[in-house]
């Protein structure tokens, strides 16, 4: 699990640069942030699956 909130921590860093061109109107980077946005969010979906799975072992369910 952790492995996965590594990869979140490091795409949200990645695309802080391209957040602040976009802001600064370099249109071109807010097709880069788009994109980590979404790979961002499978890389939440998928740690969301983790979660439940770990915790549903737990409970034994």
């Amino acid at each position: 699990m952790s492995k996965i909130f590594e990869e979140i921590k490091q795409k949200v860093a990645e695309a802080e640069a391209d957040v602040a061109k976009f802001v600064s109107g370099n249109n071109a980077a807010g097709g880069r942030v788009r994109k980590a946005m979404q790979e961002l969010k499978d890389l939440a979906q998928n740690l969301r699956k983790e979660v439940l799975e770990i915790k549903n072992s737990r409970t034994g369910k």
